[in-house]
């Protein structure tokens, strides 16, 4: 038995950030593109954009650049505020799973 915890951070009631919204980020920072971030999380690259414009909406700040193609192709990359968004919530997430799991142990045992 293991505690599962699920959090996500909502502006005006509608979801901002999320785990999976962030990997998804940290998905167009590793790959350099939509397309590619997109392919990682085995997902459509217009639910990918989709999902990276009702985030970039609801937090009101630009969180990825992208460069038309050409010869070079087009891509994407995190804008200072994307990977700031990124690195605070993985802080703030992770903190709470191990908080999370002394509060598990405090009242179930370390067993469980």
């Amino acid at each position: 038995m293991q505690p599962r915890l699920n959090v996500w951070i909502e502006v005006a009631d509608e979801v901002a950030l999320s785990a999976w919204r962030v990997e998804l980020l940290a998905a167009v920072a590793e790959t350099g593109s939509i397309s590619g971030a997109a392919e990682r999380m085995s997902i459509g690259y217009r639910q990918a954009w989709a999902k990276l414009h009702e985030c970039e909406e609801r937090l009101g700040v630009q969180l990825v650049e992208t460069t038309v193609g050409g010869s070079g192709g087009g891509g994407a990359q995190l804008t200072p505020a994307g990977r700031d968004y990124v690195d605070k919530y993985r802080r703030f997430y992770g903190g709470l799973e191990e908080l999370v799991h002394q509060r598990f142990v405090a009242i179930f045992g370390p067993e469980g």
